[in-house]
């Protein structure tokens, strides 16, 4: 389980953490100044590189490995891949970043692999950014209805696709057309003419040839 900083609650915490739960989970934290000047003090040697989903090197980008406040718990650091001391495009530096290199860290509760396969697995949480940018395209942008009950089936609804989205790319399409969102699918696969025949005891969706 994955959240970024705003599931890095103590409530939130101990609930992923009661005996018999069984969970593996990568919380993001706020940069606090403890944890601020605890960074300060990692020396040099004890940052190691972090890597791509490719498995190549990011450039001006590094883990070390942190104390926290909770024993069972391992911190990352790692600063945003801008070298130069210039922040990432659309990222605003804070006054506990140094150098024009941005801090973040995150809290886990698995203790083996190595940290840069850690930072890479906390990292990749950011593909829900996509499901959420492709639910507000598929009618979570707004809610139409005015009761609270009403806009709660109207959530039901947009689940649906959602899921059809999920599901379709992984299990029914290859090559880049698994990357494909919303308003590209539609172009291509959705609003394609089509039919579903029945024959020899099998059913075949035929697309036209034009």
């Amino acid at each position: 389980m994955r959240t970024d900083s705003a599931g890095g609650t103590h409530a939130i915490l101990d609930w992923l953490s009661r005996p018999g739960r069984w969970l593996s989970y990568s919380v993001g934290m706020t940069i606090t100044d403890t944890i601020h000047q605890a960074v300060l003090k990692i020396p040099k040697k004890a940052w190691t590189p972090v890597y791509d989903p490719g498995g190549t090197e990011r450039p001006g980008a590094w883990a070390p490995r942190s104390p926290t406040s909770r024993p069972e718990h391992l911190a990352q650091g790692h600063a945003a891949d801008r070298p130069q001391g210039t922040p990432a495009p659309g990222v605003q530096l804070r006054f506990t970043d140094l150098d024009g290199l941005r801090l973040t860290c995150f809290a886990t509760n698995t203790k083996g692999g190595q940290l840069a396969d850690l930072e890479l697995r906390h990292r990749r949480r950011a593909r829900c950014e996509d499901r959420i940018r492709n639910a507000r395209n598929t009618g979570l942008r707004n809610l139409p209805l005015h009761d609270t009950a009403q806009n709660r089936i109207w959530l039901e609804i947009v689940s649906l696709p959602l899921d059809l989205l999920a599901w379709m790319p992984m299990l029914a399409l290859t090559g880049k057309t698994p990357r494909w969102e919303p308003k590209k699918l539609r172009l291509r696969l959705f609003s394609a003419a089509a039919q579903l025949v029945t024959t020899g005891r099998r059913r075949w969706l035929r697309f036209t040839t034009r």
